[in-house]
């Protein structure tokens, strides 16, 4: 299940996300169960990702996004143009606390 984030969450991790490069990107084949496989290894590793999705209508990005956020049980933090903003806490090891507020 998606973590559930609060405004403040979301603004650190944000911030967080920042200075980040995009680690994955879709190709013309969209979203594959090997991009999955690859987007959900790197999210256990990272916790929280950039993704550019290569899509030209807004509509479409918008709906990979959410089915890429839905399938990998992440929180989308934030959508700018063809990058995705994603965050899920690793199973084994976390190394971004939170604010709890």
């Amino acid at each position: 299940m998606a973590p559930v984030l609060t405004p403040a969450q979301s603004r650190f991790l944000r911030g967080q996300a920042h200075d980040l490069k995009a680690l994955l990107q879709t190709g013309g084949k969209g979203v594959t169960p090997a991009f999955l496989a690859e987007l959900d290894e790197v999210l256990e590793r990272h916790e929280l990702v950039k993704v550019k999705v290569a899509a030209d209508d807004r509509e479409a990005r918008d709906s990979l996004i959410s089915d890429i956020a839905r399938q990998t049980d992440a929180a989308l933090v934030q959508r700018i143009g063809h990058v995705a903003v994603l965050y899920r806490p690793s199973k084994d090891k976390r190394q971004i606390v939170l604010p709890r507020a």
